[in-house]
């Protein structure tokens, strides 16, 4: 999912705690997963997998609920998503106006930062002025979006594995998750 993080973008202000549809699209494939967003917490699910992250513990669990089984990882804490305004190498933001995204107005910017050692241009749409609500890569290839977005505080138990699932680990998959920037 090359965008992810470009949605739940690098550094900066705080995260408003929220729950939504995420849509996202790379070429012609769209996942429809729901997310959920506390201060340090995220939570992704997805159709047969669960996602939690806990950057105030450093780690990472994937669930499957099918299986009703869990593995644990150690998170690479400057790769971690956490939903934010500013991207990390941010070094333009250029104001396009204000549009309607999921029937809410919000301010389009074309934004360009810095991401080894390369420059990445995206759109992204902020509502209210501070919540990233959309972003798109400006050559059209990848694109996420909140859909139906409620915010406020989130239960606590949405960002732990659920007591009855048994936790399993894979021989030789951290170093592989290490591979792909700590997840």
């Amino acid at each position: 999912m090359v965008g992810f993080g470009a949605l739940l973008a690098a550094g900066g202000a705080e995260a408003q705690e929220f729950s939504a549809e995420m849509v996202s699209r790379e070429g012609k494939e769209i996942v429809n997963a729901k997310i959920y967003v506390a201060k340090d917490k995220v939570r992704m699910e997805m159709p047969e997998s669960v996602m939690i992250i806990r950057r105030d513990k450093d780690l990472s669990w994937m669930l499957m609920p099918a299986d009703k089984m869990y593995m644990e990882q150690p998170v690479n804490m400057s790769s971690a998503p956490k939903v934010v305004k500013e991207f990390d190498g941010e070094i333009e933001r250029v104001a396009m106006g204000t549009v309607a995204v999921d029937g809410a107005p919000a301010e389009k910017f074309q934004v360009t930062y810095m991401e080894k050692k390369k420059k990445v241009s995206v759109y992204q749409w902020l509502r209210a002025g501070q919540f990233p609500v959309k972003v798109e890569a400006v050559d059209g290839s990848w694109g996420f979006e909140y859909k139906n977005l409620e915010t406020g505080p989130q239960p606590a138990d949405l960002f732990e594995p659920p007591a009855d699932y048994q936790k399993f680990a894979m021989p030789g998959l951290g170093d592989m998750m290490k591979g792909l920037g700590g997840f």
